[in-house]
């Protein structure tokens, strides 16, 4: 699945949030619903490593994080983490499975689009 993300300062997506609620803007169909304050912060969060991560949890479809922390080489602390921050963007999300939870890829795609 492509995700749409964009990028403009803290003060205009915190500008927008308030036009929104306030009913003053109607975002358009197609603009980005998740928004980063900067390429430094994007860059933190689509790393190569947690790109490749989003792509075994997509492709491998595993049961348990420990599964995943197996399969990956990472620790579950460190997944747990950042498996969190993931389901936090909805690149991920995490479904109950038995005692535990199964991660499961909403997102391997990104669209970038960038407001100056």
């Amino acid at each position: 699945m492509k995700v749409k993300i964009g990028i403009m300062p803290t003060k205009d997506v915190q500008k927008r949030m308030i036009d929104i609620a306030a009913g003053r803007y109607v975002p358009k169909r197609g603009e980005p619903k998740i928004w980063f304050s900067s390429m430094k912060s994007l860059s933190e969060v689509l790393s190569d490593n947690n790109r490749l991560l989003l792509n075994i949890i997509a492709d491998v479809k595993p049961e348990t994080i420990q599964e995943l922390a197996d399969i990956s080489g990472r620790k579950p602390s460190n997944l747990s983490r950042t498996l969190k921050m993931f389901e936090s963007y909805g690149f991920v999300k995490m479904v109950p499975h038995n005692r535990s939870k199964r991660p499961v890829a909403m997102a391997t795609e990104f669209d970038v689009q960038i407001t100056a």
